[in-house]
């Protein structure tokens, strides 16, 4: 699939034509210099029918070493494009900064645009655009991207640069003679074919090292990594093989304590609670030098509102300080109690030790995250609890368990079919359910279970 990337200096509406060509509020956009930080990717299609990958890239500025680190990523993301969108502000003056920036892109000799944008009438376009006539470029296109004015010129021309998609002609249909009863049932009954793709967020306060550990776990500089508190801000799609599924990381933005959420930053929590909502798994970053706080305790908080899969990531583990491993791990355990179902790795993700290991826990809690239990297996471990301790009864009325089901996955769900569900002590269905997960290893899931009448929907929890 073709590449094409969106470079330019600060604020000259990159991610703006990126929300244009993705046809969403995707990338967040604002007046302040520098709010794109890493490259930013999507899928997107013109035309019906010719599908190419867009990059949107930081602004290339050299000024402090933040931005540089994010000028060099957006080099690299020209390197390996196919196309190369240059933009600049066409409500400036002609910047030789731009200029020398755009000759070195032509370099590369790729088909490259001159976009200029901010183009917003023709009067406008009559007064300032052909000074950027100066550039030598062969293609160049006076836009507004807020305004959606003159965009048709500029998406011919990279159509020709994106190949149609191949057309999927259809099978002729199977006569229903080719099949037998005993073959149609059994299609019908074949387990539901588990999905190959796990989508995994990186949550965590600010600096604990979350854009380190992406960047560990692909092998490559992916993200910005800075001292400075906040570098991330849109959350930044990353995605590997590893034995045989598709692994996508969201790196999402640092979170603080509310009262010091400013600017930009707002976007960035509500972001990062819309990619949670559409994650399989959690990555939990707890910064070891310095121990839980309480703003770690809500945002771990937050995989229990989603219902994720967990792990819990002790990182800096190389400059922790005195504890030993076991006093560590047993602060996660007393001040996370709501997570006592997640495994702990203590790592370093600038050293890269133990890094590897998370790729193993992620397909492993994936997995449970998916399985469903047989209701015979369910129930075998439904009667050997009762045995060992009897269902309590409520103010004298007698309180029956009829059996267990699993009625959804990821996560597992599980019904209990009772006489009076409203009878059936929490602290019993607690009792249950910790008898399920010894019996079928949901380490890392959180495990629903339900009180329902035999009858009752339970589908729609």
């Amino acid at each position: 699939m073709k590449k094409v990337a969106i470079l330019g200096r600060p604020n000259v509406g990159k991610s703006s034509l990126f929300n244009r060509l993705a046809r969403q509020r995707d990338a967040i956009t604002s007046d302040i210099s520098g709010t794109t930080r890493d490259v930013k990717k999507r899928i997107v299609t013109i035309s019906e029918n010719r599908d190419f990958e867009v990059l949107d890239t930081g602004g290339i500025d050299y000024t402090s070493d933040l931005f540089s680190k994010v000028g060099d990523m957006a080099m690299r993301a020209a390197e390996e494009a196919d196309v190369i969108l240059y933009m600049v502000d066409g409500k400036s003056l002609p910047d030789g900064e731009d200029k020398k920036l755009f000759y070195r892109l032509q370099e590369l000799g790729k088909p490259i645009a001159l976009v200029v944008n901010k183009i917003d009438n023709d009067k406008e376009e009559q007064g300032r655009f052909w000074e950027f006539v100066e550039f030598g470029a062969e293609n160049i296109f006076p836009i507004s991207v807020s305004h959606n004015r003159k965009m048709t010129p500029f998406y011919r021309w990279l159509e020709q640069y994106i190949p149609e998609r191949e057309t999927f002609i259809e099978p002729e249909s199977i006569e229903d003679d080719d099949f037998s009863l005993e073959q149609f049932l059994e299609q019908e009954e074949a387990p539901e074919a588990e999905s190959r793709d796990i989508r995994v967020a990186i949550i965590g306060r600010v600096n604990t090292g979350k854009s380190s550990l992406l960047n560990a776990l692909l092998g490559e500089e992916r993200s910005v990594v800075s001292d400075v508190a906040g570098t991330t801000i849109d959350p930044i799609d990353e995605a590997i093989t590893y034995d045989d599924y598709q692994i996508t990381f969201v790196d999402t933005a640092g979170i603080r304590r509310r009262g010091k959420i400013v600017g930009i930053e707002k976007y960035a929590l509500g972001r990062t609670e819309a990619m949670l909502e559409k994650a399989d798994i959690a990555l939990v970053m707890i910064d070891a030098s310095v121990g839980i706080t309480e703003l770690d305790e809500r945002i771990a908080g937050i995989t229990e509102k989603f219902r994720l899969g967990t792990i819990i990531v002790l990182n800096k583990w190389d400059i922790r300080g005195d504890k030993t491993y076991e006093e560590a791990i047993q602060e996660v355990r007393d001040e996370l109690k709501f997570l006592h179902f997640a495994p702990i790795i203590t790592l370093s993700a600038k050293t890269g030790k133990r890094v590897p290991r998370i790729l193993d826990e992620i397909v492993a809690i994936y997995r449970r995250y998916s399985q469903r239990i047989p209701t015979s297996r369910l129930n075998e471990v439904l009667q050997r609890a009762m045995r060992r301790h009897h269902v309590p009864g409520h103010n004298g009325a007698v309180v029956k368990i009829k059996f267990a089901t699993q009625y959804e996955t990821q996560p597992p769900k599980i019904a209990l079919i009772v006489n009076k569900p409203n009878f059936l002590h929490f602290s019993y269905q607690r009792y249950l359910a910790n008898a399920f997960r010894e019996a079928f290893d949901f380490e890392g899931v959180p495990l629903d279970i339900v009180a329902r009448k035999r009858g009752e929907r339970v589908a729609e929890e």
